[in-house]
């Protein structure tokens, strides 16, 4: 199953145009009023990676197969949504069910475009859904407690055991902060218990998008500048958009973007900047394989083991796993072919308990 980032935010901030842009189609509606967005649209998007075609153009590939990340638009939520305002519950179990999170503010003033609390205001947006995300956790614990209470009572060691994990959640919900700022803290056990049995929604990864008018570009403004220092101080990362002038990138010409872009004092989409950091923040990299039928992406974990990662190929690769020829991008690019990078003895011979790193370039040896 393809991990999946889910875009979030209050009505009317740009979701659903990042959402048409990011698709590069129509298929998100988007509109000036709340909840245009009902059911989840749900979409595949290319990760841009210049390295895949420059491994391509090097290795005279005949075909290039990039890789992938799921984005899923989210109906607008409003305050008290918790509480069942809005579309409520039925927006809190799609949050629930995505991998990480993209938090669009709104960093521009129009108004032609109503805003939901009457003017911009970004962070108090972040805060507002933040405190929806915790009142939903607090009820997740609240009650999963009240069940281990009673076999506690019974005395049930392990019942003992998690419940005081769920008196260390309770207490750090209670705070009004969402629990990805208590993760520094939070005893490993709790952690672990609470990744693995509560899915809460505020211990999800969150990156933060501030979304601007083209004026405003390439800098941002004062409205976007505040949500960078406030993901500063989350430890979060965050990225600047333009969600309008990203759908005008819609059906252009390579040549027709790239003139626009330089119109604009931008280097590339920042639609480009939005996937990789999603795509970071899921904790993925990319390992590539070439040759000359095919230059390929692949995704994996951080932290994946070669025999893993050869079975994201096939499963026979991981059964029958023996080595892995290996090359990171930055020598691979050095000497310009994998033929020369084998000649100068450049490329290293990997075991069964080699992580692969981001930009490895490999063979995998396998036996069935």
């Amino acid at each position: 199953m393809a991990l999946s980032v889910g875009i979030v935010g209050l009505p009317n901030v740009g979701k659903s145009t990042l959402f048409n842009a990011l698709l590069q189609s129509a298929k998100a509606a988007a509109a000036n009023y709340p909840f245009c967005t009902i059911e989840p649209n749900v979409g595949t998007v290319e990760v841009p990676d210049k390295r895949l075609y420059e491994i391509a153009r090097l290795e005279k590939s005949k075909k290039i197969t990039p890789t992938f990340i799921e984005f899923v638009d989210i109906a607008g939520l409003v305050r008290n949504a918790s509480k069942g305002e809005g579309l409520g519950n039925q927006f809190l179990a799609h949050i629930r069910e995505v991998d990480a999170i993209a938090m669009v503010l709104r960093c521009f003033e129009d108004p032609n475009v109503v805003h939901v609390e009457g003017f911009v205001d970004p962070i108090r947006d972040a805060q507002i859904i933040d405190l929806e995300l915790i009142a939903k956790d607090l009820e997740t614990v609240k009650k999963r407690f009240e069940k281990v209470e009673k076999m506690a009572r019974l005395g049930d060691k392990k019942a003992k055991e998690e419940l005081e994990w769920l008196e260390f959640l309770n207490s750090s919900l209670e705070s009004m902060e969402p629990l990805r700022r208590h993760v520094r803290k939070m005893p490993p056990e709790v952690l672990e218990y609470a990744l693995r049995n509560l899915f809460l929604l505020t211990l999800k990864p969150l990156m933060y998008v501030a979304n601007v008018s083209e004026k405003d570009l390439p800098e941002g403004n004062a409205l976007s500048k505040k949500v960078f220092e406030y993901a500063k101080e989350e430890g979060a990362p965050a990225v600047l958009v333009c969600a309008k002038l990203e759908e005008e990138f819609i059906g252009l010409e390579k040549e027709e973007k790239e003139e626009l872009l330089k119109s604009y004092g931008l280097e590339e989409p920042g639609l480009n900047k939005l996937i990789r950091s999603a795509y970071e923040l899921l904790g993925l990299i990319t390992f590539f394989t070439a040759g000359e039928k095919e230059a390929r992406a692949w995704t994996v974990k951080r932290g994946t083991k070669a025999p893993q990662a050869a079975g994201k190929i096939h499963s026979d690769f991981e059964r029958g796993f023996i080595a892995a020829e290996v090359i990171n991008y930055e020598d691979y690019i050095r000497v310009g072919s994998m033929g020369k990078a084998k000649e100068l003895g450049m490329v290293r011979l990997e075991g069964k308990e080699y992580e692969i790193k981001d930009g490895d370039i490999v063979y995998f040896r396998f036996n069935v």
